[in-house]
């Protein structure tokens, strides 16, 4: 559907411009500079001619079937522009002028008009206020785009909003000899959209990998989709803007001041299968890698190194990273003994020596090939002036070339003196990077793509023995009477319609009343004091832990009738169940995309360690297997130091079953159960709180 305007065979410019400063200047020299194939037609009603071509006075003089037009007019002019395009029979348009929906009112009135007209004749619209469009095939080489960096042909695909760090990201890959396929720059996206264009870099074949810059997902279930399905064939790449933006400060659960704005930004990268990078020089460099080798089929690594301390800083990302230096097999060992140099390590790293020839290289890179103990190779060259580098180089790239494993290199080496051998590698197709640590981010993203795209997340289960009718007449109601949040029986009483496990409990009005409720629970018991003012509870007095007696229980209510006179306080008498682990799940709704469910350390540790873990409904079980594993506490679920570890089963199925209600149950807003105490072959929600 895309095709005519990426793949365009006419391209005409209304506000072409005979001034070389200008935009409109700027777009003819780029699509004559670039080498485009097909006709170029400026538009400007006061010259004769632009750069040597014809000029026409209006879009409607110009011969019929344009697939391109690139508007640099004002914005009060582009909505007749547009009329006068769709009258012409013109397939697209790219919009560069800024002055629409990103001013204000006026600029979205202005937007909708002219996006109503193209509506209106069929034309799919670029921008506005975007940059447009370069596309390197050599059958093509269409370049309607205002930017002034001419790529190399390459397999590299950038697409984002804002053209300022998508130019950015290009330049990038310019400055590192690094071609690419098409660049997109959509600014307001009033039309074609960022999915669209995924959806059409995932269909074409000279595209290996896709970098995104996104600054907002409009339609959040649409980009999941879509990406998912490319992400499947072809790496994905993404960074999105504000990360370090926190949410609301006064959030009144963990889990709202936990999750971070753009938390569900994240788990749709995660669940679509994109990686997702803080740092764009990372995103850069994997996507250098991913463009030129193949996909590795595992995290096991070899190094061939010439020189040590390099190496050692490689080793130690990877393996940080999750990776694995696994020893070389018995036959490579043998093989390498006899090829190399006796001082040479034939271990994993294998240092050939600063004095290493072309040819032992080549029998470690074959070497490790033919292995079956690792899935990709990591080599770090220097280049020294007593051996042949460029010889080097070129086995390197031979070996590359095959296609058998990945490699990448840390080319240590002034460039400015071993420039034949810089060209070699990069003509080769050999990602070099300047750095150890970054040549081995960009292996460990293709592993990490590797292990998502073959991660086995399960299916969602539906639980039948689960209440909804009850828990739903209970949100009702609270709803109707305009509650924020709900009380402890109700929210106890909804975990309970889902059979989600919570430690016995009774409600009392008195301290009479919680006399006998204790009495009946069995003690020791907590007492928590209950009402919608009370938020957190034991920052207040409002709790009372361990106690063994009535009159113990009698103490405490006393005290807390005493310090709350909240007209609505009621007290919670609960079972005290010391010893366990204290666990913390949660949820907070993410608008369009159904909630944030939260796993992690609970207690008072959720607020000084932060050690959790998100996904969005519905959670697999799969998914809820990650969360308990991801968590930077995960030991402390097997059992450390003597100490029993706790049912993860349970857990899991705990995590599927408050999916399930949070599915459910929609108007939810925000959601604690915190602490969970986890034992050996059981599990407890102790407190809990909903928000509306």
């Amino acid at each position: 559907m895309l095709e005519s305007l990426f793949r365009p065979k006419s391209a005409a410019v209304i506000g072409a411009s005979s001034k070389e400063l200008s935009i409109g200047n700027r777009v003819i020299k780029n699509l004559i500079d670039f080498g485009f194939k097909g006709e170029i037609y400026p538009i400007n009603p006061k010259a004769d001619e632009i750069r040597g071509i014809k000029a026409y006075k209006s879009i409607m003089d110009c011969p019929d079937g344009i697939d391109v037009v690139h508007m640099v007019i004002p914005a009060k002019f582009v909505p007749q522009a547009m009329d006068d395009c769709g009258k012409k029979g013109v397939k697209n348009v790219i919009i560069n002028s800024g002055g629409f929906s990103e001013i204000g009112p006026e600029g979205d009135a202005l937007e909708k008009e002219f996006l109503a007209t193209a509506q209106k004749y069929g034309i799919r619209v670029m921008g506005p206020n975007c940059q447009g469009i370069i596309n390197t095939d050599a059958d093509v080489r269409s370049y309607t785009n205002f930017t002034f960096t001419m790529p190399d042909p390459g397999f590299i695909s950038i697409v984002a909003l804002s053209g300022g760090v998508a130019e950015v990201i290009h330049q990038a890959f310019s400055q590192m000899g690094v071609g690419t396929r098409i660049y997109a720059s959509n600014g307001n996206a009033c039309d074609v959209t960022i999915p669209e264009i995924i959806r059409y870099l995932g269909d074409d074949d000279g595209t290996r990998v896709i970098v995104t810059y996104v600054e907002g997902l409009r339609d959040a279930t649409t980009f999941q989709e879509v990406a998912k399905k490319v992400a499947a064939k072809k790496p994905i790449l993404a960074m999105k803007a504000g990360r370090t933006m926190e949410g609301a400060k006064a959030a009144a659960s963990h889990t709202g001041g936990l999750a971070k704005e753009d938390i569900a930004t994240d788990l749709i990268f995660k669940r679509a299968g994109i990686l997702s990078f803080r740092d764009e020089g990372e995103l850069i460099q994997a996507a250098v890698a991913f463009a030129s080798q193949p996909i590795p089929k595992g995290n096991r690594v070899g190094i061939i190194t010439n020189t040590g301390g390099p190496a050692v800083i490689a080793t130690d990302v990877m393996v940080d990273a999750g990776l694995t230096l696994p020893p070389l097999s018995d036959r490579t060992r043998e093989v390498l003994t006899e090829t190399l140099f006796p001082e040479a390590s034939v271990n994993n790293p294998i240092d050939v020596l600063a004095t290493g020839p072309a040819a032992h290289y080549r029998a470690c890179l074959d070497a490790m090939m033919a292995d079956d103990n690792f899935d990709s190779v990591y080599v770090n060259f220097v280049t020294p002036f007593f051996v042949d580098n460029e010889s080097i180089a070129r086995e390197i790239v031979e070996v590359s070339n095959q296609q058998i494993k990945p490699i990448v290199c840390n080319l240590m080496t002034d460039r400015r003196q071993w420039t034949e051998v810089v060209r070699i590698l990069q003509d080769g197709g050999v990602p070099c990077f300047a750095l150890p640590g970054e040549a081995a981010r960009a292996l460990t993203a293709m592993v990490r793509y590797n292990e998502i795209r073959n991660r086995q997340v399960g299916g969602v289960q539906a639980f039948n023995d689960v209440d909804k009718a009850a828990a739903a007449k209970i949100m009702e109601a609270a709803k109707t009477a305009g509650k924020a949040s709900l009380s402890a029986e109700e929210v106890y009483s909804i975990l309970e319609a889902y059979k989600i496990p919570v430690a016995n409990w009774r409600m009392a009005t008195s301290a009479d009343e919680a006399e006998k409720a204790a009495e009946d629970i069995g003690y020791p018991v907590v007492i928590k004091a209950d009402s919608e003012s009370i938020v957190h509870k034991s920052d207040m007095g409002g709790v009372a832990v361990d106690l063994a007696d009535g009159a113990a229980v009698i103490a405490a209510v006393e005290k807390m009738q005493k310090s709350f006179s909240a007209g609505d306080l009621r007290f919670f008498i609960q079972k005290f169940l010391p010893g366990g682990l204290e666990l913390i799940m949660g949820a907070k709704a993410e608008e369009g995309l159904g909630h944030a469910v939260m796993f992690g350390l609970g207690g008072i540790y959720v607020e000084i360690m932060k050690d959790v873990v998100f996904n969005l409904t519905p959670v697999s079980s799969g998914e809820a297997a990650e969360m308990l594993a991801s968590i930077k506490g995960a030991a402390l679920l097997e059992g450390v130091r003597g100490q029993k570890g706790v049912d993860q089963a349970k857990l899991v199925e705990i995590i599927q079953r408050l999916s399930q209600l949070l599915t459910d149950l929609p108007a939810i807003q925000e959601m604690d159960l915190n602490p969970l105490m986890a034992f050996e072959d059981q599990v407890f929600v102790v407190d809990a709180r909903i928000s509306l």
